[in-house]
């Protein structure tokens, strides 16, 4: 991959909705990006319950999985373990990439919201907020609690954006998948980046 393709950093955390970050990383392999993938444990055992996509243990199998699931380039998907220190997400002073954390479990929540890092995942959403990039954080979770509302609170204050997993009906969906793709269309949009998936508002349907 051309290294002036654009970068972005997806971590996959245990919270239900792993079809949302699966098709993520189809659209922004479809798109041209390089992708930075961090899965949690609790993230394997989501997939493998939710899908039929089975996830390898180690990160060089995981990547080519993944790559081959997405249908990607050689290099245009790298998956870091959950401790590997040294991968460009892990510092301030590696590539400038944009976070999604897809889905994002309420755990994780409470980890970025006091600035925890015990895993690369965390050290990743601390260092997005610490060098004011983009933080996409796709909440899956019903109802919230006290807790959770003030973690989102306090995240959108540091410059955070939370993103529920609410997809909308006026695209008038005829499938799970359509409702799949109208969350990856509002983070592709929230990304900068171009997106066929669902029409914007205004915009006529195809």
């Amino acid at each position: 991959m051309a290294e002036s393709s654009p970068v972005i950093n997806l971590a996959i955390t245990g919270a239900s909705g792993a079809q949302y970050a699966l098709r993520l990383l189809q659209c922004l392999v479809a798109g041209g990006c390089r992708v930075n993938v961090m899965v949690s444990r609790a993230a394997q055992v989501v997939i493998a319950t939710e899908t039929e996509f089975r996830l390898p243990g180690s990160p060089p199998a995981m990547a080519e999985a993944l790559a081959e699931y997405a249908g990607a380039k050689a290099g245009q998907v790298q998956v870091f373990g959950r401790e590997d220190w040294f991968s460009p997400p892990a510092s301030g002073s590696g590539e400038k990439a944009p976070l999604v954390i897809c889905p994002c479990s309420t755990g994780t929540l409470s980890a970025l919201a006091t600035g925890a890092s015990n895993n690369l995942i965390e050290r990743a959403g601390d260092v997005a907020l610490k060098e004011r990039r983009p933080l996409i954080l796709v909440l899956r979770e019903s109802p919230y609690s006290e807790v959770h509302l003030e973690n989102m609170l306090k995240l959108t204050r540091m410059g955070a954006v939370i993103m529920p997993a609410s997809p909308g009906f006026y695209h008038k969906p005829q499938s799970l998948d359509d409702l799949v793709d109208f969350m990856v269309a509002r983070i592709l949009d929230h990304l900068g980046l171009p997106q066929a998936l669902v029409p914007r508002w205004g915009e006529k349907q195809s």
